[in-house]
């Protein structure tokens, strides 16, 4: 190259020349490369670590899994776990369970059913029922002076019949309490017709019977059990004391009441008329 041409390159490249403090104002010309996804193969057949904008990538495509909420509601179609029910009450044995229930129906004031005392022991009802059964036939089989009896819907211990006068002597110290005949009439009146109002019991008896129906519930005999829908009026019916003193179990172990009429109750209810 001669020094013409030599002279006019460097004068070429002064003039072309940008001072570095201008560069940044001067708009690049250069086309910016855009980096891609795909990985390209070294010469050496080794495989480049990726960029960071594949690594990005990459983590965006791969998903994450979730984790099982912890405080809100549970997911559709996942079983519930169920509660364990309590454990059952253990069983008593037979010793055991004759023990408490002597020692409960030493203090009881009024029959007790079975449920009850089953219920209290924890205990099924059946077993109580038979162990209940034993400890009255034991009773009755030692000659004791008390027996266990089934008495108006439950049980109860009671002197034996035969020493009835001992314990009358001991309780009443030589004096008896005896019902009047119209306490007796009127509290049969109760028993067959119950619930009855008072205004019928006096119109069966044919006599004003407002004194022995006080009588009657001051000796535990009646008590008042609601009203008359139509009149308002108090009803009355026989009470527990009522039926263990008859030694009944229930209200329908009454007698049939047919025997004890006359012959003659038609003529005598139709002359009532």
């Amino acid at each position: 190259m001669g020094d013409e041409e030599h002279g006019d390159s460097l004068a070429d490249q002064a003039a072309a020349w940008i001072p570095p403090w201008a560069r940044h104002r001067e708009p690049s010309t250069q086309p910016v490369e855009v980096p891609t996804t795909e990985t390209a193969t070294q010469p050496g057949g080794e495989d480049p670590s990726p960029g960071p904008t594949a690594a990005a990538a990459t983590d965006a495509a791969t998903p994450t899994p979730r984790k099982p909420a912890t405080g809100g509601p549970p997911e559709r179609g996942r079983p519930r776990q169920r509660v364990p029910s309590p454990p059952p009450a253990p069983l008593l044995d037979d010793a055991e369970l004759r023990g408490a229930l002597e020692a409960i129906l030493l203090v009881v004031d009024e029959p007790v059913a079975e449920t009850t005392l089953a219920d209290v022991l924890a205990q099924p009802p059946e077993r109580v029922r038979e162990m209940l059964r034993t400890i009255s036939t034991g009773y009755t089989a030692g000659g004791h002076g008390f027996e266990l009896r089934r008495a108006a819907g439950g049980w109860r211990l009671y002197t034996r019949p035969e020493y009835a006068g001992y314990v009358e002597r001991f309780v009443l110290d030589g004096q008896t309490v005896r019902l009047t005949q119209a306490a007796l009439e009127t509290l049969a009146v109760v028993s067959y017709k119950q619930p009855v109002t008072r205004s019928r019991i006096s119109a069966i008896r044919g006599v004003n019977c407002d004194g022995v129906i006080r009588t009657l519930i001051s000796r535990g005999l009646i008590e008042e059990c609601g009203a008359e829908p139509d009149s308002g009026a108090h009803l009355y019916r026989t009470t527990t004391l009522f039926l263990e003193k008859l030694g009944l179990d229930s209200i329908t172990d009454l007698p049939p009441l047919a025997p004890f009429l006359p012959d003659d109750v038609e003529d005598l209810a139709d002359a009532s008329r």
